[in-house]
């Protein structure tokens, strides 16, 4: 007999390729699309910025919109989880409940009390894969279990599974013939989308981001029209400091499952086949997709992810506890201007680019106030509205050198790096309006300007703007020794996050920091000039990222 379902609406807020609820209207008669707002659970599993919030709630109205012109409706429901999903499986008489699987240990925990609640009540639960490209269990199972824990190791697993998935069938009205929702329900007071001030939320939305489905396939189709720029895509290359960003921006829309992974992946694949010459991974667009799996994968297995205490592939390190200093770089009161800047525009706008990302963690970590990953994590998790549990958490442990990224002598340097794809300072002046009258040669510097420019400019250092915080070529010579003594004393953790190929030593790398603080040196033996980010790999390492991939099946082109 046909069900009646539940089908809950989490992190996929879209209809496209959605092959939960799919399966959900094939097999059922009556279906309540339904969004379980439990703002009690979602605060104690992660912490949520008022950007955050009001992107959400606008990724929810635009869902509930599109659900409308199918003749459906979204059921939102505020209160405890568990006890509204019991209630309504009783009031509506519910023989199925349908919902995405998720990877985080909150979901998944709350996932087994779902299906214990299933045997009691007598109800059927279906949930498939459709936020990752793969099913993660699989990946495990052909690595014997446990999680590849390098980007190189990872892409080998995957050359046995091939391409992800093919996205699921378009949802037609005609679904919602065939499978009805009681719309006149979903017009009650009580099922209705709340606005952010009765949850205690400020009316705060970004700027240059708009939640939901919708606005988020405008967004993939204005980049797939610019083939060109998406065959020839290198992260790396992308300006930290353009005035408009210069990636795709489609990190909001992954992150709440507006836009689907599997979607990009293949029309990405469908351009590469057309162009005669594209990038590859790691660097290429379907390289970012592939590093988000490979977070979520390692994430979905290890415990204590997001913790430096009891993570088996975390480093552990004695950082400085120092919440002065802390908040000094969360509101962007650093002295650095580069770094005042990207904080000022992740307060803002909710959104920094990935190298400005580097920057600021380099600087809070290993670079500068040697303050916990951890600590600059959270901040990232209530600002960003792409926060995201495995990609937050892998990416801090990356940039503070705690696990993933090996080659620690590279520093950022918080006036040079800005400044190489800036010169003018364009950025700095956008984000902090006190230093716009600086003359250029000064602007990434301010505090080495005579103070006769500095009240030409209208802004005095150390009175209008701070003085630099801490001596970057001190701290940052310190905090080297630190971290060398810390992987000296702990090789067997290191080894576990990297390839051989990975070592700076045999890839006649060997780099001195009096050389260079932020990480600029002379290879006498090949001369090679190394930049002053982390992509000195894809200069290095390019003929082996070659032969690694043309031994994977996986079209990653």
């Amino acid at each position: 007999m046909p069900h009646r379902t539940i089908h809950i609406f989490r992190k996929g807020l879209r209809l496209h390729d959605n092959p939960t609820f799919v399966k959900a209207l094939e097999t059922s008669d009556v279906i309540y699309p339904v969004y379980i707002l439990d703002k009690t659970f979602m605060t104690s599993s992660t912490t949520i910025g008022s950007k955050r919030w009001n992107f959400i709630l606008q990724s929810i109205e635009d869902l509930n919109c599109n659900l409308r012109k199918l003749n459906s409706s979204l059921f939102v429901i505020q209160g405890d989880y568990q006890q509204v999903l019991r209630d309504h499986v009783q009031k509506w008489n519910i023989t199925q409940v349908t919902f995405d699987v998720e990877t985080e240990p909150y979901y998944k925990k709350m996932d087994e009390n779902t299906k214990e609640m299933a045997k009691e009540l007598g109800f059927e639960v279906v949930s498939l894969v459709a936020h990752t490209l793969y099913d993660l269990n699989r990946i495990l199972l052909l690595n014997h279990g446990k999680p590849p824990l390098t980007y190189k190791n990872f892409l080998r697993v995957l050359s046995a599974l091939g391409d992800p998935d093919k996205p699921a069938r378009p949802i037609t009205a005609e679904d919602f013939v065939k499978c009805a929702t009681p719309t006149e329900f979903a017009m009650e007071e009580r099922y209705r989308i709340p606005q952010p001030e009765e949850l205690g939320i400020c009316r705060d939305c970004s700027t240059n981001w708009k939640g939901g489905e919708s606005e988020a396939l405008k967004r993939l189709e204005q980049h797939i029209e610019k083939q060109g720029w998406v065959a020839n895509f290198q992260k790396p290359h992308t300006s930290p400091n353009s005035l408009l960003p210069s990636t795709t921006g489609l990190s909001p829309y992954f992150s709440l499952g507006c836009l689907s992974a599997r979607v990009f992946f293949h029309r990405l694949s469908n351009i590469y086949a057309q162009s005669k010459k594209h990038s590859l991974p790691p660097v290429s667009l379907q390289g970012q997709l592939l590093w988000r799996e490979f977070f979520y994968t390692v994430a979905s297995c290890t415990p204590n992810f997001t913790k430096m205490e009891d993570n088996p592939i975390c480093l552990q390190i004695d950082w400085y506890t120092d919440p002065r200093q802390l908040q000094k770089w969360k509101a962007g009161e650093t002295g650095f201007p580069w770094i005042d800047a990207i904080m000022t525009q992740l307060r803002e706008e909710g959104w920094i680019h990935h190298l400005a990302r580097h920057s600021v963690a380099c600087f809070l970590t290993r670079g500068d106030l040697w303050i916990s990953w951890e600590e600059g994590m959270k901040v990232f998790e209530e600002m960003l509205l792409d926060a995201d549990y495995s990609i937050n958490a892998g990416n801090w442990m990356w940039l503070s050198a705690s696990a993933f990224f090996h080659h620690y002598t590279r520093i950022f340097c918080p006036v040079r790096f800005g400044r190489r794809t800036d010169p003018e300072g364009n950025f700095i002046r956008k984000y902090l309006p006190s230093l716009k009258n600086f003359p250029s040669k000064y602007i990434y510097e301010p505090w080495t300007a005579p103070e006769e420019i500095q009240k030409q400019a209208g802004c005095v250092i150390g009175k209008d703007y701070p003085l630099p915080m801490v001596d970057h070529k001190v701290v940052s010579e310190h905090n080297l020794q630190l971290m060398k003594q810390v992987r000296e004393k702990q090789q067997k953790i290191v080894q576990l996050t990297r390839d051989a190929s990975d070592d700076p030593m045999e890839l006649c790398l060997k780099q001195p920091f009096e050389k260079g603080e932020e990480g600029l040196m002379e290879n006498k033996t090949k001369k090679l000039r190394c930049q002053e980010d982390i992509t000195v790999e894809q200069e290095n390492r390019k003929s082996e990222l070659v032969q690694s991939l043309e031994t994977c099946k996986v079209k990653v082109y």
